[in-house]
């Protein structure tokens, strides 16, 4: 980059896992540092999901392996518009009654690249709507109460793909039929002047 210039930096998920869960998320943090967080997940129960980065990328145990919450600054569990939150902390995501979540999140706290890069990182879909820190729950301030991790994805070796193509080969390829395990596979970060 000459003369200094901010880069936008981007990143894709794409995620499959039990018969019926399919779907994609794009990361893109714009130089003034928002991450905006966009895509589709279909498959999943009609209702609000806890949606959120985990500290590990490790699924050899399923969703149980991913860890915490991402959380390097090692605050309680909150809302995304909270200052007191994980960083990892996005949510909820929110399936219609065709199991059709679309998500669309706009965030400071889970850039693409540093120290606190969520890359390598799992994202992880939880059975129950997260409380967001506030509902009285013994796991409130840790999780969201927000239920079973009903849904997990590792982020695998980088790959420099731009085409939905190999999306559609991974989506096409891989399918666990005990749990929902979501595969994330990262782009290289991507960057554009």
């Amino acid at each position: 980059m000459e003369g200094g210039s901010k880069a936008t930096l981007k990143a894709v998920a794409l995620i499959t896992g039990d018969t019926n869960v399919r779907g994609f998320i794009h990361f893109t943090q714009i130089p003034n540092g928002i991450t905006h967080v966009q895509g589709k997940i279909t498959g999943l129960s009609p209702g609000l999901h806890g949606f959120h980065i985990h500290a590990l990328g490790d699924t050899t145990n399923g969703c149980n392996s991913t860890g915490p919450h991402f959380n390097p600054l090692k605050k309680d569990h909150g809302a995304p518009s909270d200052g007191e939150r994980h960083a990892g902390d996005l949510g909820n995501i929110i399936a219609g009654p065709d199991g059709v979540a679309e998500v669309s999140i706009k965030d400071w706290q889970i850039p693409l690249s540093g120290q606190h890069s969520i890359l390598g990182r799992a994202v992880v879909v939880h059975a129950d709507p997260d409380d967001l820190g506030k509902g009285g729950h013994e796991l409130s301030k840790t999780t969201g109460n927000a239920g079973a991790r009903v849904g997990c994805g590792k982020s695998n070796a980088a790959f420099m793909w731009n085409s939905l193509t190999y999306a559609s080969l991974l989506l096409s390829r891989y399918h666990w039929p005990s749990i929902i395990c979501l595969e994330i596979v990262w782009e290289d970060v991507h960057q554009e002047n």
